[in-house]
């Protein structure tokens, strides 16, 4: 199947544009890493802005602590190949030195604990600026982002009180203790994402594609077991051919009957779709403004 590319490389442009900006107008900035598609794209495409020199940041992963495994064993081999920096804030490490609590009951999730790691994490290491593969197609409350997103010095995000962005001019003034979060992506949609890891033959987790693992249904929602999942009695294992469109949590994190097992028929599949990939996040869904609450409070 062939494409027409040209809006690809415009896009590829403009977030290399923006990531050689953030390295000019900052002096401590970081990727953050989850392992998913969004962030290895960002990765990617940094790599490409100093080529053939080393990225000139770390990378920055918040660990629940109950990922997916294949998504760990991703993010290790990646380090381990590139020789790159990576940093890990540990959610289980907040949980246990009493700054988050952990969730009880069945839809107990630590996705919304991220929040305090990694704030705890920009404090530590003093970061300035924190990249990463948010888009504005993703949710309503992303699509108020700008590029470079203020943060106060608590990490709080005001949808209201953002800068303008005309022409592409970036505004990375700051007071101290207050931070940027920087978003290359943003125009990018999930189909631009998926043309372009076809075109540059990008690696990705197993998970994205087409394999048989353990699920059972809650709501509507295929979602793996694992060893920290919980389930109701009534909930039965079954064996079905999934894959992940998005991936996060494993506690909330929905998967999707798909044949889908190449990139190509991925493709096909998100341009026959119905429903955004984060249709299958079950912490986007606890309130009609779930993800800008958390983004109000310091996530990502």
């Amino acid at each position: 199947m062939k494409y027409n590319l040209t809006h690809l490389k415009e896009l590829e442009s403009e977030a290399i544009y923006v990531i050689r900006e953030v390295v000019a107008q900052f002096e401590n900035p970081a990727l953050l890493f989850s392992g998913g598609k969004d962030s290895i794209l960002c990765y990617h495409l940094a790599k490409k802005a100093f080529w053939p020199g080393k990225i000139p940041f770390p990378l920055v992963h918040v660990d629940t602590g109950h990922n997916f495994p294949e998504t760990i064993q991703f993010r290790d081999a990646l380090i381990a190949k590139d020789g790159v920096e990576l940093i890990v804030g540990s959610v289980q490490q907040s949980i246990d030195e009493g700054k988050s609590v952990e969730e009880t009951g069945y839809n107990a999730s630590r996705n919304g604990l991220q929040t305090v790691t990694l704030l705890d994490t920009i404090e530590k290491y003093k970061f300035d600026a924190c990249m990463g593969g948010a888009r504005r197609d993703e949710e309503k409350a992303r699509a108020k982002e700008r590029f470079f997103s203020h943060r106060d010095e608590f990490g709080q995000w005001d949808p209201k009180n953002q800068r303008p962005e005309l022409w592409n001019i970036f505004n990375g003034m700051k007071n101290m203790g207050e931070n940027f979060r920087i978003f290359p992506i943003s125009n990018w949609t999930e189909m631009d994402v998926w043309q372009y890891i076809l075109h540059e033959e990008i690696d990705l987790p197993t998970l994205y594609f087409s394999h048989e693992r353990d699920t059972f249904m809650r709501d509507g929602v295929i979602y793996a077991d694992g060893e920290f999942m919980r389930r109701r009695p009534e909930e039965k294992i079954e064996k079905r051919i999934v894959r992940f469109r998005t991936i996060g949590d494993m506690s909330c994190t929905g998967a999707v009957e798909s044949p889908a097992d190449n990139l190509e028929k991925i493709i096909e599949e998100v341009a026959a779709t119905r429903t955004t990939e984060r249709g299958t996040r079950a912490d986007d869904k606890r309130s009609e403004a779930a993800m800008e609450d958390r983004k109000k409070q310091g996530y990502f």
